[in-house]
């Protein structure tokens, strides 16, 4: 049969008042012609369905490996500071019963090995979007190629480079707060506390949209960094209300299931193993197992999410679904 499945199929009755159009071309999880959310959601399953092994397989992979990596410096950082978290907050927790001193401890321990799961789970992305891109064709790649797509480095960069902008953003506002502290200028300081939380606030998700199309945009397309990065910047521009309900929504939704997962595995350490504070090495694996999940299956949803995203609004504002219906009929 043709592309898309036409085929001879008698064409249905045209309806009142318009003319008949054929069907959007359809090689892949999607149709090439600009998508609906419910098309979006839909095609970041069937992105799954279509390339298991790199989408699933290689994620989880991924994911396990850096989360074994973040519960061993979870635990080791937690046992090695242990000691000087509880001279600390032995005012708070005098007979050590509250268990602040455990939990605060366990918390620079994560803290420490954030960057772990943030590095994996970033160059994971790079790499589930190459596949998402080949799946709106009805292509598929190995897991080999995909861990050959070199431009994910690219996007590692970015990542940092963005993350030092937010992490500037928040000192330049905590300094602010702290200088009108120590000028005795208290009201001062709560206002501009305020002030600098709804900025911060506000102006993360604005940038977060503004860059959200960064990632799928470096790793699909041949153009040097910068280029890319100002494109992607670009390509939001008339679109921002749109990206940002979709993501927002998305983001709910992962947050949910994220729950689903993680709220037995506490239930689980708080009756099972008599650890309500998760603070031991058999609840830190526990834990482990339940983040491991719950990052494979939020990583790989939201990845294929903001690569057809990427796509949707290059059909939009370029045409792509009719460059990428010119390359499957030709075959290229």
């Amino acid at each position: 049969g043709t592309p898309g499945g036409w085929g001879n199929a008698v064409p249905p009755p045209p309806p009142p008042g318009g003319a008949w159009r054929p069907p959007a071309l359809q090689p892949g999880i999607v149709p090439l012609r600009p998508l609906g959310l419910g098309e979006i959601l839909d095609g970041a399953f069937k992105a799954v369905r279509a390339n298991p092994k790199v989408m699933f397989g290689l994620a989880a992979l991924v994911v396990s490996i850096a989360v074994i990596v973040e519960s061993v410096v979870t635990w080791y950082v937690q046992g090695l500071v242990a000691g000087q978290v509880a001279d600390v907050v032995r005012e708070l927790d005098p007979t050590g019963e509250t268990g602040i001193a455990d939990q605060a401890s366990m918390l620079v321990g994560q803290l420490l090995a954030l960057p772990v799961t943030t590095f994996a789970t970033t160059i994971l992305t790079g790499l589930l979007m190459v596949s998402v891109s080949r799946s709106v064709l009805g292509r598929s790649i190995s897991i080999g190629e995909a861990l050959r797509s070199w431009r994910v480095w690219w996007v590692l960069g970015f990542t940092l480079l963005a993350g030092f902008a937010v992490v500037l953003a928040i000192a330049l506002v905590t300094g602010a707060v702290v200088g009108l502290v120590a000028l005795d200028a208290p009201g001062w300081a709560v206002a501009v506390g305020i002030v600098g939380l709804v900025l911060l606030v506000v102006g993360g998700m604005w940038f977060t949209v503004r860059t959200l199309l960064v990632t799928p945009a470096l790793m699909l397309e041949g153009k040097g960094f910068w280029r890319t990065v100002g494109r992607a910047w670009r390509l939001t521009r008339g679109s921002f209300w749109r990206l940002l309900g979709i993501y927002l929504l998305v983001n709910l939704l992962v947050g949910i299931v994220l729950q689903i997962i993680l709220t037995p595995v506490g239930v689980l350490t708080a009756l099972l193993l008599q650890d309500p504070l998760g603070t031991s090495f058999a609840s830190i694996v526990i834990t482990g197992i339940g983040n491991a999940v719950g990052l494979t299956l939020s990583t790989t949803f939201l990845a294929a999410v903001v690569a057809l995203l990427y796509i949707d609004v290059r059909m939009r504002r370029e045409g792509l679904d009719i460059e990428l219906g010119r390359a499957v009929q030709a075959g290229g």
